[in-house]
């Protein structure tokens, strides 16, 4: 099955054409880094909006790079959280709107799942079943010492 995969579930847009669950065809992110630097974090707000203004870019260059189209995708896949809600909003709608208007199957992925699952990318010798993950995700800072002020 030929899957096209979206993830906006913080600053980062990604795409991707996957074939049969574990081979990559392409993979295409960008980074907003540039924006929140000034803030010293992301900004839910100008996450959610870079996300608008690059993700149908990154659908079209995730096609042209495998070297498939619209009409070759059998399914679409998108990260439905956890995540920032403005963020995974753009993505899930994007997803949407392509699965009603291609008619093809929508699958809703959880984001820490694909960090787990990522192991059977590309991959010769993938885990075999039963496994053991351990997964620590996230961005946050120690509360204590973030928001001591310098003495």
């Amino acid at each position: 099955m030929l899957v096209l995969g979206i993830e906006t579930s913080c600053d980062d847009t990604a795409v991707a054409v996957v074939r049969d669950g574990r081979d990559v065809l392409s993979s295409v992110a960008t980074n907003q880094d540039a924006f929140h630097a000034k803030y010293g974090g992301i900004v839910p707000e100008i996450a959610s909006r870079q996300h608008t203004a690059l993700l149908s870019a990154a659908i079209e260059d995730a096609l042209d790079r495998s070297g498939t189209t619209f009409d070759d995708v059998e399914g679409i896949a998108v990260t439905r959280g956890p995540g920032l809600i403005g963020s995974l909003v753009v993505g899930v709608a994007t997803a949407k709107a392509l699965a009603f208007a291609l008619e093809k199957p929508l699958f809703g992925i959880n984001h820490l799942h694909g960090h787990i699952f990522a192991a059977f990318l590309d991959c010769d010798d993938p885990p075999e079943y039963p496994f053991l993950a351990l997964l620590v995700s996230g961005g946050t800072r120690n509360s204590c010492t973030s928001s001591r002020q310098p003495r």
